[in-house]
């Protein structure tokens, strides 16, 4: 299993890939650091200023540092990747060139030539084919909630992840959430039994639901430690949830979008990402 490690040579970028290396059994790493020029004006020479220098030793010290953090953390590195240009558009470019497992990087970053905004990580979540893990904070919990709906239970994707990934001594959670239907709020004569029909069903469904998720957790040798069905928007409640139990990782789907998917920020997985404290694994 390959991994793509995208870094800026930020402090949360490394707390993202040893974070990461906690959950994952066996991979081998690629790292990537891009210089982005596309934030400079257009009157400004790289070569005669210099830029294309620094940038090019810049890479290269954020290169040789990663090596060395991943010698003292047991992490393989495979390729040493460094490019110029527009982040996203070289992350995604290098995905499409290289079959990776998982995207991971860190959401902050600096400004300048490094320049790695919070929007890049959620972009490239939006538009990557690959899973992706971002990570906001240096850090760690065994916490590790699973935010499930039915479009995952049969999912290839899910059940080779549950090969691949390591829970051995995590604190597993299995959440899933049913939205309440607007109609239920409106003025009006409406059957309270009838409401709480609908309502008792859905938790119905979403218990059994859960409960086919924990025999499957069961055949990987995992026991679950707390399952719950929540009621309401489902991106609130998994932010509400991961933030009361102080998650260390929250792990969500998300289908892959097409390049207009940028403008239009409104999928659960990504209100998920802008807000949740923990780190995020989004599966596709």
């Amino acid at each position: 299993m390959k991994v793509l490690f995208c870094t800026d040579g930020s402090q949360v970028s490394y707390g993202a890939i040893a974070n990461f290396s906690r959950y994952l059994k066996h991979f081998s790493t690629d790292v990537l650091t891009v210089a982005d020029w596309t934030c400079l004006s257009d009157n400004v020479l790289t070569e005669s200023s210099g830029i294309q220098t620094k940038c090019t030793n810049n890479a290269d010290s954020i290169l040789n540092y990663t090596q060395e953090f991943f010698v003292k953390n047991n992490i393989d590195l495979s390729a040493k990747i460094k490019s110029c240009g527009s982040v996203v558009d070289v992350i995604l470019e290098t995905e499409k060139d290289r079959e990776y497992s998982h995207i991971v990087m860190g959401s902050n970053g600096k400004k300048g030539i490094q320049k790695w905004l919070g929007s890049v990580s959620q972009e490239v979540t939006s538009l990557s084919k690959t899973s992706v893990y971002i990570s906001k904070n240096v850090g760690f919990s065994n916490k590790i909630v699973f935010a499930l709906d039915s479009s995952l239970i049969s999912s290839k994707k899910f059940i080779s992840t549950l090969k691949d990934i390591n829970l051995s001594n995590k604190e597993i959670h299995l959440i899933t959430v049913y939205e309440i239907p607007d109609y239920l709020f409106l003025e009006g004569n409406i059957d309270s039994n009838w409401i709480i029909d609908i309502d008792e069903k859905q938790k119905k469904e979403g218990m059994i639901l859960l409960n086919e998720y924990v025999e499957l957790f069961k055949d990987f040798g995992y026991e679950i430690q707390k399952q719950k069905v929540l009621s309401g928007d489902r991106a609130s409640e998994i932010i509400k949830y991961c933030d009361e139990n102080e998650v260390g990782l929250v792990v969500c789907g998300m289908r892959t979008k097409n390049s207009f998917s940028r403008f239009f920020p409104g999928s659960v997985s990504r209100r998920v990402l802008e807000n949740v404290k923990s780190d995020v694994l989004i599966m596709k």
